[in-house]
């Protein structure tokens, strides 16, 4: 079974055929290739997965490590555990407490080392210099009971982008045991917080989805804030107050260029993007009245006002199907949230429970959506798109600003901690059990999760 293969470069992904490990490898046994493992809800927390370091065929130095390939190939089965381990749904161990496989048992594991560790499920890799100064990353699930192969993929990365091979590695796992979409090579937008509260500086930041390869966007000059991904990945909408007017800027990611989509001396808030990438959702106060606009996202155009009532509407959030639009408003005296047709048409309130409904986001499976519920505190919940089935995820002073994992699993948001009002990145999946706080270098907010990567 061939390895497929990406090279990781910020433009397209190229495919290639990848031969098997060298000398040592051998095909996966065909009746482990037709076998599907599917790991049921009730039995993922109790799944042993092994993940061994990955091994290396010749261990020489590389710009990805300046202590060679062995020392790297520990490092991306770290990312792998780590991966695993933080997502809720598995309870793996992790390469520093077992035995390091050498190259030859990448493709023909030593069954009774793994049985007799408990493990049901293993994880191998190894890692390749190649002569061109790339490096070729294989990653192996195996069902240790069984003693067959359930899938392997390999990929071709330049030294800089080794993380989004363990990624892909991680992705491959999840996918093949969970039968869900992946999400772990994807990019989290933010807004990076440095200075005092009545001086803060926010710029536009990019970071890996677990915090790594973080990167400033913006130098901090104009306040940025609300930034999302494009659906296709390659661009970041984000508000900008230039002068102390509010512009939305479309920023390309592959060119560094921005475009400008629209500008105004009134209060704007929160752009959104369409699903098909055409248009860009946002709200607009004038007169002391705001309501939800969209306006084409190429740069331009000229706004459509979507919503005409006497109360606020603020913020909207495609459903994935781009015919729906979730919003929050005081229509009804207090901030509750609401759902629209795409063309502003049949506006209907969904949210009846107690304490007021804000900053609803859709998720991208299209059932449920988050919201920050304020009931004193603010919390994280999430409810049916029919507003019933409401639960809270966090129990924290104030979390707000919920965005989706790309496959709806997770939900990241901010911490704002009482007292200091520093802000933190934090995620919790669908379970609201396990809580997760991502490293940034500053203090974060306004975070927002970007597909998976290309």
């Amino acid at each position: 079974m061939p390895l497929a293969a990406f090279v990781a470069l910020p433009a397209a992904a190229q495919q290639l055929d990848l031969p098997d490990v060298e000398d040592t490898a051998q095909s996966g046994d065909e009746e482990g290739q037709g076998t599907v493992v599917t790991v049921t809800a009730d039995s993922w927390n109790d799944l042993g997965i092994a993940i061994a370091s990955f091994a290396t065929n010749r261990d020489v130095p590389t710009p990805a490590n300046s202590s060679g390939t062995a020392a790297l190939g520990l490092e991306l089965s770290r990312v792998v555990y780590n991966d695993l381990r933080f997502n809720g749904l598995f309870r793996p161990v992790g390469p520093d407490s077992l035995p390091r496989p050498s190259y030859g048992q990448i493709t023909d594991p030593a069954w009774g080392t793994w049985r007799g560790r408990s493990a049901e499920m293993l994880v191998h890799g190894y890692v390749r210099a190649n002569d061109d100064g790339r490096l070729t990353v294989g990653c192996y699930l195996y069902d240790v009971e069984l003693e067959i192969e359930l899938v392997r993929e390999g990929w071709v990365v330049n030294p800089g982008e080794w993380r989004r091979a363990a990624h892909k590695c991680s992705d491959l796992v999840y996918s093949r045991l969970s039968g869900e979409d992946p999400f772990f090579d994807s990019r989290i937008a933010y807004i990076a917080e440095t200075g005092p509260p009545e001086a803060r500086i926010k710029r536009l930041a990019i970071m890996d989805s677990d915090g790594a390869n973080h990167r400033f966007i913006t130098n901090g000059q104009s306040t940025a804030l609300t930034p999302r991904y494009s659906p296709d990945y390659s661009k970041i909408a984000y508000l900008s107050y230039v002068d102390g007017n509010p512009r939305i800027y479309v920023y390309d990611i592959g060119t560094g260029r921005q475009t400008l989509v629209t500008e105004s001396s009134n209060p704007t808030f929160a752009p959104r993007w369409s699903p098909d990438g055409r248009w860009i959702l946002y709200s607009m106060a004038i007169a002391g009245n705001t309501d939800i606009y969209r306006v084409p996202s190429s740069g331009g155009g000229r706004p459509e006002r979507l919503t005409f009532s006497p109360a606020i509407e603020v913020g909207g959030s495609y459903s994935p199907d781009g015919s729906r639009i979730v919003f929050e408003s005081d229509q009804s005296g207090a901030q509750q949230c609401y759902i629209m047709n795409a063309d502003g048409s049949n506006q209907r309130r969904i949210s009846f429970f107690g304490g007021r409904c804000a900053t609803p986001e859709w998720s991208p499976r299209g059932d449920q959506i988050a919201f920050t519920h304020i009931a004193g505190d603010f919390h994280i919940a999430v409810m049916n798109t029919d507003g019933r089935n409401m639960r809270t995820l966090t129990n924290a002073w104030h979390d707000e600003a919920p965005t989706w994992a790309p496959n709806g699993r997770i939900i990241q948001f901010f911490r704002t901690e009482r007292g200091t009002g520093n802000t933190s990145i934090w995620q919790v999946d669908l379970t609201g059990e396990n809580e997760r706080r991502l490293r940034t270098p500053v203090g974060a907010s306004d975070p927002a999760w970007g597909p998976v990567l290309p």
